[in-house]
């Protein structure tokens, strides 16, 4: 890996970062279920991949600015993990449950759309 690949992904993931703490911390949503900033911004990271696979970058750069760094910062499977491990040892198992497949399936519903979106502005 060279320099110029080093200091892409280095801007990319504190991007990433920045605006996922700032989503985490500041973005309250109430749409009537009980959504955790988390796994909004897990959402719109889906969205964000299916754009960017639609868009299907060739160059090297783009694919480790996006992909690698900014999306691989910005979402937070980490913390979706942490979030299910939380519930498991409360014994919470239904919420588990939910809480699992409510992140896996909105997940690939906004992936879905993103693509579909940018498909159809093509």
């Amino acid at each position: 890996m060279d320099i110029t690949s080093i200091i892409i992904i280095l801007f990319g993931s504190t991007f990433g970062l920045i605006l996922r703490m700032f989503i985490q911390n500041n973005l309250k949503i109430n749409v009537g279920l009980n959504i955790q900033n988390t796994s909004i911004v897990n959402l719109i990271a889906s969205f964000l991949l299916g754009i960017l696979v639609s868009v299907n970058f060739s160059k090297n750069n783009s694919l480790l600015l996006f992909y690698t760094s900014f999306l691989g910062c910005f979402s937070t499977f980490s913390s979706f993990i942490y979030q299910l491990f939380v519930l498991f040892q409360k014994k919470k198992f239904v919420r588990l449950f939910f809480h699992y497949l409510e992140v896996i399936l909105l997940s690939f519903i906004c992936f879905y759309l993103g693509y579909y979106l940018m498909k159809i502005i093509k």
